[in-house]
């Protein structure tokens, strides 16, 4: 039974965290006591938005019920008030505070993160923290540190000299704390006076080191207008160290070119020439066999920019078709809330199509109870005619098709003979087979007819599914609209065999790749390897964390987020000659040389259920995923008992013969003599989004949510090959 929610007073800890004391999710038998941070919740939904609380429809008004989502993979938190006017307050109370924790500023989220730790280590809860407190303080923060040492920064810090740091006091200990050694002597490099950038100085530093070669002065105002927080030095055009290391830990100082956080790319181009971000069994949040089949699946994965989604249907009881994985034990949903879901979710965070990639299972009649369904509820969002009512030569693009839901299914016939567009434009057969394939069409009719229900049919356009049956043979008859699905071991076979020829056929027709069957625990394949072949829907189990999640959010974590990611030009010419497992067949120059100063760690996490809450031993290892001849790894030393401000100062150095397919991933691990090294965050990003220059990496956990304030601070040098020698 959900909790019910008391008045949100008594549900909100002094530090901007919600105490789960009154509300607990349906089936728990007793409320979580943990706090819960502001910041790991994403957003409240008012009334029956979950299949908890609409279970409960009858019983409690949808004006009562209010459910808390959490970032990451974490379970909702389903609540009823004891009135609407108390669930209004909530959810009202919970908005306000979710907008002021979105919109704080670095500094301020630092401020946070001080009072944080502050409160936690406060046991008393006296407003005062005496020298034991800061001890046990400084293991929490996974610092090891001998005690006369931290006896000196408190003594140091305790201006009073009452023998406790309150207030100011703390602060300042923290600020001893977490002083950057690194930073200062880089700021010192530039500054003559060695306590401010002037503008000028400021100007150097960005050309010089962050390459920065636009608007560079401009650029310069900007950040002393943004970072610098003393008027004084604001009002002198000057960056002092504490705004220097406020810039070096903004957006601006990433490792992610701030300028393709954004659209950047062209949206015009067919939907064969992008990267298409995809799910696997969308419906599914846990396994295969026996998880529990979810609408919040798919509103997951749409939340994190999901274009093609999956859904298997079944005839179900009463004439309603139902969503499971058949032959198991996973729970059942009705079709119509999973259309209902994709019509409220899928242009939230993408206005680009979606593509539902449909498991027909069904009757005949269950079938017409779909098609109907799709109609009744997506309306206008639903596609069910070419968009120029003629017989398309390419597939349209994105942009073309904005706010569209593309039904990916089997279709009766062919596109051509259902408008009444000249059939011309369709690639033509020759004389020879044209009996023989005018007779293979025909019987593929026929089964068709036999049990696929026209009006689902009718409701495929661009995407209808076809068994794949050789390149050739696709080149000769298979036209733009039409789609193969691929399981992951077929697929690697078609890269090993005629990794060219699978280039060609994915710079004009869509192909769909899934997991093995065998995968019954979710796991996943690496989707790089399908789009080093410009493979565009790689299906992953969005559910499953890990490194092939990482690199999916890594890809389409730019370009806006919109879950389409533009494919090279080598990859988008039909008469390619790059194949994958060849490296030298890409057109250009030579390899880049990449060189990854790894330099320090600041506020690393400690490892989740460690079973003492040990001090971490952090290594970093920085991962290439790419073509074949450009997968490596190396790794760091490790740095005994130092999770706090870890200092590395070793260089990598990489070779990519195809730069622009390769991925980076950054991975934090607490290093193990004994078992497998445990996991403490990554960071993955596309190698085209990288900045050179010194850059901070705001890691990310096991989930991909962020984890602030743990960071990497890097150098990164990037050497392009030499061009052709001028005459």
């Amino acid at each position: 039974m959900a909790g019910k929610a008391r008045s949100p007073e008594a549900g909100f800890a002094p530090d901007g965290n919600v105490e789960q004391r009154g509300p607990r999710p349906r089936g728990q038998s007793s409320p979580p006591s943990a706090p819960v941070s502001i910041s790991d919740v994403e957003t409240v939904r008012e009334g029956h938005q979950s299949e908890v609380l609409q279970s409960l429809a009858e019983e409690f008004p949808p004006e009562r019920c209010f459910t808390i989502v959490f970032y990451g993979r974490r379970g909702n938190l389903d609540l009823i008030a004891g009135s609407a006017e108390e669930a209004q307050c909530w959810v009202q109370g919970l908005r306000q505070l979710i907008e002021v924790a979105t919109s704080m500023d670095q500094r301020e989220r630092i401020d946070q993160w001080i009072r944080d730790w502050f409160q936690k280590a406060d046991k008393n809860k006296d407003g005062r923290m005496n020298f034991k407190e800061v001890q046990r303080l400084l293991k929490m923060m996974n610092v090891d540190m001998n005690e006369d040492h931290a006896l000196r920064l408190f003594q140091a810090a305790d201006k009073s000299e009452s023998g406790t740091l309150e207030g100011e006091e703390f602060v300042l200990f923290y600020k001893a704390l977490t002083e950057r050694e690194e930073v200062l002597s880089l700021f010192q490099a530039f500054s003559e006076d060695g306590k401010k950038l002037t503008l000028l100085e400021l100007v150097d530093f960005l050309r010089q080191e962050q390459l920065e070669d636009e608007g560079t002065e401009e650029l310069a105002m900007e950040l002393i207008d943004k970072y610098e927080p003393s008027e004084t030095a604001r009002a002198r055009h000057a960056l002092s160290a504490d705004g220097f290391l406020m810039y070096l830990c903004s957006p601006e100082g990433s490792i992610f070119n701030p300028r393709h956080r954004g659209l950047w790319q062209d949206m015009t181009q067919p939907l064969c020439h992008y990267f298409i971000s995809s799910s696997h069994n969308t419906y599914l949040i846990e396994d295969q066999i026996r998880g529990q089949s979810s609408i919040e699946g798919y509103i997951r994965a749409l939340k994190r920019g999901c274009r093609c989604l999956e859904v298997d249907c079944w005839d179900g009881p009463n004439g309603e078709p139902m969503v499971y994985h058949g032959h198991t034990f996973t729970s059942k949903i009705p079709f119509r809330e999973v259309v209902s879901t994709l019509g409220k979710y899928a242009f939230q965070t993408s206005p680009y199509p979606v593509i539902l990639s449909l498991e027909n299972h069904c009757s005949m009649e269950q079938q017409e109870v779909l098609a109907q369904q799709l109609r009744d509820i997506l309306g206008e969002q639903l596609l069910t005619a070419t968009i120029d009512g003629r017989v398309p030569t390419q597939l349209p693009s994105p942009e073309e098709l904005k706010h569209k839901i593309l039904l990916k299914g089997k279709k009766i016939g062919r596109l051509e003979d259902v408008l009444d567009g000249p059939g011309d434009e369709a690639p033509d057969v020759s004389d020879d087979d044209n009996g023989a394939e005018a007779e293979e069409e025909r019987r593929r009719m026929k089964k068709d007819k036999e049990s696929l229900a026209q009006a689902l049919s009718d409701c495929v356009v661009y995407c209808k599914s076809v068994s794949f049956r050789g390149f050739q043979e696709a080149r000769s008859h298979s036209r733009p609209s039409e789609i193969s699905s691929l399981a992951e071991a077929k697929a690697r076979k078609l890269i090993r065999d005629a990794g060219n020829d699978f280039v060609r056929h994915n710079a004009w027709q869509l192909t769909r790749i899934y997991p093995s069957g065998m995968r019954t625990d979710s796991s996943n394949y690496s989707p790089q390897e399908m789009w080093n072949a410009g493979c565009q829907i790689v299906a992953l189990n969005f559910q499953t964390a890990g490194t092939e999640m990482d690199l999916c959010d890594g890809l389409f974590s730019q370009n806006g987020r919109c879950g389409y990611v533009l494919k090279p030009p080598f990859m988008r010419d039909e008469g390619t000659l790059f194949n994958p497992t060849e490296p030298s067949t890409r057109e250009g120059p030579g390899p880049v040389t990449l060189t990854i100063q790894v330099i320090s760690g600041q506020q690393l996490p400690k490892v989740a259920n460690s079973k003492d809450g040990a001090i971490i031993d952090p290594l970093v290892r920085v991962e290439i995923h790419g073509v074949p001849a450009d997968q490596a790894h190396q790794e760091t030393k490790y740095i005994e008992n130092n999770g706090f401000n870890p200092r590395w100062d070793e260089t990598l150095q990489f070779q990519l013969h195809v730069p622009e397919l390769a991925l980076v991933r950054f991975v934090v691990e607490d290093y193990d003599k004994t078992s497998r090294n445990d996991f403490v965050g990554q960071f993955t990003l596309a190698f085209a989004n990288i900045k050179p220059g010194y850059r901070h990496i705001h890691l990310l956990s096991k989930d991909g949510t962020s984890i602030p304030p743990s960071s990497l601070f890097v150098h990164i040098r990037i050497t392009e090959p030499p061009g052709p020698e001028q005459d």
